[in-house]
């Protein structure tokens, strides 16, 4: 699935139908999604960079605009995370906070539900190839890989990878093998040092989010090299 960046002649646009997205999903939800989808659009209108696709804030300044203590910031992030919706960009370091990043994607595949509620053109404009001469890309939601065993955890966190993104699973978390679950922790072995490595820095966050949404205990993904 491609989402279409929000800049340009057609941004504002693409802003409001993710807000649209966002709203209508948690409103179809219990006060407990309300509440946190709630925040994360707070969050979005009034610190959310979306050229750069970068939210820099600290726990402080989250806790005061969601009149909250930092503890909940803590735990609300933390879930926002494991949802897949949000993920660190840069961590905070000595004089400088935190900068998130947004993935657009996984926020338009939850809300792909809601779509028809908004509206049958919402759903054209999300779903229908992009008109002759525009820059749009719809969101699209293509199928997910079979799953060979629905009690296979690592199957269907495959099956999640797969259905987000198919080119990237097929570059990099294809040949990936889970060797151990055990204490909130995961192992994944990769083919090569180097792919280790990348995935370590540029995908963890993402294989822990997909885990989280099959087994909510797993807290930790390792990722080694089969040498």
């Amino acid at each position: 699935m491609q989402v279409a960046k929000p800049v340009g002649l057609n941004a504002p646009a693409i802003k409001y139908d993710i807000l649209s997205a966002m709203t209508v999903h948690a409103l179809s939800g219990d006060k407990h999604r309300q509440r946190s989808i709630l925040r994360i659009i707070a969050l979005i209108t009034t610190r959310y960079n979306w050229r750069a696709n970068e939210l820099s804030i600290g726990r402080e300044e989250i806790a005061r605009l969601w009149s909250v203590n930092e503890r909940t910031v803590k735990r609300e992030m933390s879930k926002l995370r494991s949802m897949g919706w949000i993920a660190v960009k840069r961590p905070a370091a000595r004089g400088r906070v935190a900068v998130y990043e947004l993935d657009l994607k996984q926020v338009m595949i939850d809300t792909s539900e809601v779509w028809p509620t908004i509206g049958a053109d919402f759903v054209a404009r999300m779903s229908d190839s992009p008109e002759p001469g525009t820059n749009v890309v719809p969101f699209k939601v293509k199928p997910p890989a079979p799953e060979e065993s629905d009690g296979d955890i690592w199957t269907q966190v495959q099956a999640i990878l797969h259905g987000r993104d198919p080119e990237l699973w097929a570059s990099w978390f294809r040949h990936l093998i889970e060797a151990e679950r055990a204490g909130g922790a995961v192992t994944l072995v990769a083919p090569s040092r180097f792919e280790a490595d990348y995935i370590h820095r540029n995908w963890s966050e993402r294989l822990l989010a997909a885990y989280s949404r099959i087994a909510p205990e797993i807290r930790k993904v390792r990722i080694e090299s089969s040498g």
